[in-house]
């Protein structure tokens, strides 16, 4: 009885110490990886430059304004494809994004290609509300070159994040970079570690 009272408080202790020493690596991990954040490839254009404005239209007809000056509102391009895998899994976060951060940010899918199959994207992912415009010049003129990638423009109409999206913690890193006035989170956090 008494041997097994001294195995079981030595395997009790024992136990203690991993748990500290697990706990004390995962520490170190939190502090050696930082957050992610929208992956910018080479882009055409630079964050803070101000966007050419640009009058496209939307799948409806109706013209839209892409860049310049907007009263407190800040703009959300989403470039997507209706056969993009991760697109398509990005589309119900734009939907949440487009109606959480309505009182500041207009969202505009945009693409290039069949107009049927944007109208069918749009149906089956409740985008109904989201204005959707299909223009090659518009994906040229902010060098997108994969997807699913998306641009935040500034209520002045400049740059104020741009990136490859792949999550939703990538498409919340351009809200996160915009609001700190850094170029990307990855920005911030070389900043934040010079300092």
């Amino acid at each position: 009885m008494l041997t097994s009272q001294i195995l079981l408080w030595t395997v009790v202790i024992v136990q203690g110490l991993l748990i500290a020493a697990l706990a004390r690596q995962v520490g170190i991990l939190h502090e050696r990886i930082a957050p992610a954040g929208a992956l910018t490839l080479h882009q055409k254009v630079d964050v803070g430059e101000v966007a050419s404005p640009m009058t496209v239209t939307t799948l409806e007809g109706a013209p839209i304004e892409i860049g310049g000056k907007r009263e407190g509102r800040s703009q959300l391009l989403f470039f997507a494809s209706p056969d993009c895998p991760m697109c398509k899994s990005l589309l119900p976060v734009l939907r949440s994004a487009a109606s959480a951060e309505a009182d500041w940010l207009d969202v505009v899918v945009a693409g290039d290609g069949s107009k049927a199959e944007y109208q069918q994207m749009r149906q089956m992912h409740g985008l109904e509300t989201v204005p959707l415009v299909l223009s090659e010049a518009l994906g040229r003129a902010f060098g997108v070159s994969k997807l699913p990638y998306a641009v935040l423009l500034d209520e002045a109409g400049r740059v104020a994040s741009l990136g490859l999206i792949n999550s939703r913690e990538h498409l919340e890193s351009l809200f996160e970079a915009k609001e700190r006035g850094v170029a990307s989170i990855q920005d911030f956090l070389a900043r934040k570690k010079g300092a």
